[in-house]
């Protein structure tokens, strides 16, 4: 399944993976493939693990959103009358075809964006939670009746979809963010248009290619890549209704003041900055691996990473050492390779760029004076050299001041932040600018509820370090990390995705009821 265009890489480019030449990845809209226009702006997409150009993405252009919105647009009616029962049919159809090709989607994400398959799979595994949660859209989008409210006065509430949706999403999990909206968005009756990363944008197209197969009718799923100038365009236009965000926070601000301005309602997830709070009598085994898997997994390319590791002494040497301990073997390559029939740990990052600029952070932290206890800059890959590449790094003795501490690194690089009270810790949490994610590991359950109250964190892990909800309940954070007012799936993303209204009926007998010029009153 492929609607990739080949093409010839330009001189500044080496040729692409396996000496195959990079291929054009189109836009989708209306239902089909579409090339960008002759001329038009490209920019690479890039193996990770190998640093060579693999396509081309197209940085669509307002015409380029003109068009999918008015496709999204000329579609929406019919979606929109479409039965319950059938947009369930569709969902349904959807879901079981991309649960048996799910390997192939993971393969998609782990060569643009590096994360190993393993990573990949689960990303995809937890996207499909959502669209089996927007398979009960019959259910979800049941209103309330009340017989009777006055003398043969029914009043009932209905939701209906709000026409043509944007999504805005991020690289770092190119399957599993935009299926936190487009399904509900669309099992609601809603069209969509979708503007992936052009770090990894190919997903997105092999996701609309699923949707036809799946019998959604054209012009319902679209896609338009770019940067900016795509992005505003969606922001500006007068007929997208709604605007869903992913990405770090000055861009998540921007998105919802200039969404918002335009009449739009938004829903813009920024950064975070997420600590684990380790308590004295945490199991300090179960404390090591999670910071482990919560650092490191993905290259720490997640919003819901582990980054700051909060420590309540007397612990913290100990806990350091089962970390170095640990991290001495993960084994950093890439991740579409299996060496000995196990893959690797962790992949490259994404870009040389983002390598390059995680790597200033951790010579920033040297610089700054925290103990570098394991340096990944000098990791010695299971990949080829020219991959993206940065090992598992580990801070000790971080303070709030030091720009590792007080920045979204967004990559490898875990800070341990001694404390000497569990209120010290949890002072420090609250302090910060960003409220995503955060965990607790201790024993005792007192101090566990006691944290899950004060705690000013929109998502909360006991012992579990990435406490990312289950599509039932809703995803987000408080603070810097959330501009809006409704996370992502749940029942708050059906009601994002729907507007409500409440009828007041009443049907007569043949007799006229009079002429009566007061104030209608309930009696």
């Amino acid at each position: 399944m492929s609607t990739a265009i080949s093409t010839t890489p330009g001189t500044d480019e080496r040729s692409g993976d396996g000496g195959v030449a990079p291929v054009l990845i189109p836009h989708w809209i209306g239902g089909r493939a579409v090339p960008p226009a002759d001329g038009a702006p490209t920019a690479a997409v890039t193996n990770p693990a190998t640093g060579r150009v693999s396509g081309r993405v197209p940085l669509g252009t307002a015409a380029d959103v003109d068009a999918a919105v008015a496709a999204a647009r000329t579609a929406f009616p019919a979606w929109r009358d479409t039965a319950l029962s059938r947009r369930g049919q569709v969902l349904f159809a959807f879901r079981e075809l991309l649960n048996a090709r799910k390997e192939e989607l993971a393969a998609i994400l782990t060569a643009e964006h590096g994360k190993v398959l393993s990573d990949a799979l689960g990303e995809v595994s937890r996207g499909l939670e959502v669209v089996e949660f927007a398979c009960g859209i019959p259910h979800l989008l049941k209103g309330g009746f009340t017989e009777n409210a006055s003398t043969r006065v029914d009043v009932y509430s209905i939701r209906q979809p709000l026409g043509v949706v944007g999504i805005i999403s991020p690289f770092n999990f190119p399957a599993m963010v935009p299926m936190w909206f487009f399904p509900i968005a669309i099992a609601a009756g809603n069209t969509v248009v979708l503007k992936p990363s052009e770090k990894d944008p190919s997903a997105s197209v092999w996701i609309a290619e699923l949707w036809r197969e799946a019998g959604l009718p054209d012009g319902v799923f679209n896609v338009v890549h770019g940067a900016k100038e795509s992005v505003d365009a969606l922001l500006d236009h007068p007929d997208v209704a709604s605007i869903s965000f992913v990405g770090s926070t000055p861009i998540a601000r921007y998105v919802y003041e200039r969404g918002t301005a335009a009449g739009k309602r938004v829903q813009a997830l920024g950064g975070a900055k997420n600590h684990l709070l380790v308590l004295p009598d945490a199991d300090l085994d179960l404390a090591a691996d999670a910071a482990v898997n919560a650092g490191f997994g993905s290259a720490g390319e997640r919003c819901m990473a582990i980054s700051a590791l909060v420590v309540v002494e007397p612990v913290a040497d100990e806990l350091v050492g089962k970390i170095r301990d640990r991290m001495g073997r993960l084994r950093t390559g890439d991740g579409a390779a299996v060496r000995d029939g196990v893959g690797a740990d962790m992949g490259p990052l994404v870009t040389r760029e983002h390598r390059d600029k995680v790597a200033g952070f951790v010579a920033a932290g040297e610089a700054e004076g925290a103990d570098l206890v394991v340096d990944g800059r000098g990791v010695e890959p299971d990949g080829e050299a020219d991959g993206f590449w940065l090992g598992p790094t580990l801070f000790d003795r971080v303070t709030p001041a030091m720009s590792i501490y007080q920045q979204e690194i967004f990559g490898p690089v875990l800070s341990v932040v001694r404390v000497e009270s569990y209120d010290d810790g949890l002072h420090l949490i609250n302090a910060n600018p960003y409220g995503n994610g955060t965990a607790i590991f201790t024993n005792d359950g007192g101090a566990a509820r006691r944290f899950q109250n004060e705690v000013e964190v929109g998502m909360i892990g006991v012992n579990v370090p990435i406490p990312v909800p289950m599509a039932y309940y809703s995803f987000g954070g408080w603070k810097s990390s959330l501009f809006g007012d409704s996370h992502a799936h749940g029942m708050e993303g059906v009601h994002f995705f729907t507007r409500g209204k409440v009828v007041t009926s009443r049907w007569l007998d043949p007799s006229h009821g009079g002429i009566n010029l007061g104030f209608p009153q309930n009696h």
